[in-house]
Order: structure tokens, then sequence, then C-alpha cells
């Protein structure tokens, strides 16, 4: 199963590398790593070195989610402002929002955004970057993943 390979690298990568890792980082060398082995498994059952002989510009199946979306998370103590400053992030940068749900419980703010990236001007690296910077103006936490990577690496 694709998902369960994306979760064994990326789980790999943190017990080799360590959990203080930057999370950009990881996502693309496992985003790089799943692209190189899963052509090859799937064409010769290959494992091990030889599942690794050589890049592959196929994108991630979406039956794990979508490269070209973005997950976007936001927490913090509610105030006027905070859908706002997420959202001009993600117009500024071309991408749609594809769904939004937020809610405040007992003056606490949560927010989970699908966007759609297929037409955006920036990386997700630096949407990122874009959302950490606005979080801390805003004082709330902002983290955001490609879509596929998050849901092989949130799974139950």
């Amino acid at each position: 199963m694709n998902e369960e390979l994306i979760y064994r690298i990326t789980r790999a990568v943190y017990d080799r590398l360590g959990a203080a890792l930057d999370e950009n980082s990881v996502e693309q060398l496992v985003a790089d790593i799943y692209r190189t082995v899963e052509p090859e498994l799937a064409k010769n059952g290959a494992s091990g070195p030889a599942a690794f002989a050589g890049p592959s510009t196929a994108p991630l199946p979406s039956a794990e989610g979508s490269a070209d979306r973005l997950i976007v998370s936001v927490f913090g103590v509610d105030h006027p402002g905070i859908v706002a400053g997420v959202s001009q992030i993600l117009a500024d940068a071309g991408c749609s929002i594809a769904d939004i749900n937020q809610t405040v419980v007992q003056g606490k703010f949560a927010m989970v955004i699908i966007a759609k990236t297929t037409r955006a001007t920036a990386s997700a690296s630096e949407l990122k970057e874009r959302f950490r910077a606005e979080g801390e103006k805003l004082g709330v936490r902002i983290y955001a993943q490609r879509e596929d990577l998050f849901n092989a690496m949130h799974r139950i």
C-alpha cells in the first residue's frame, strides 16, 4: 500500500536523523524517496537498494491525497483577523480554498483549510514560511503540509 510506504519512509527518516529535523526538509526528502521507490516497486517488485534505481517525475497517487493540495491547520486564542490573515496568504499565492472548517471553543480558535495549490506562485516551503511569520504576528500556531504526506504521516 502506498500510504504505508510513505509512513515507513517517514518513520525511517525520523528514526535515523532525529525528531528535531526541519519538517520541510523531511517532507521533501520523503517525497523524493517515494517518487524514486514507488514506480520501481510497482514495476518489478524490487526491495532494498534495487528499489532506489532512479528518479521519477510521476505524481504521488491521489488515493493517498494530492501533492497539489495543502492542509493548513491553525490553533490559538480567538481574536479578529485570524481567518483573514491565513486566507490572504493563500490568495496572494494564487491558491484557492477547497474546504474550510473553523470553530471557537471557550475562546480557543481552531481552523483547518484544504487549499488547492495547482496555480500557486509559491512553493509549499515558501507558503509554510509565510504561515509561520503570519502566525507569529497573529499569536497563533499555523501548520501546513501537502495533503499526500499529511495523510500518510497522520493516519491512525
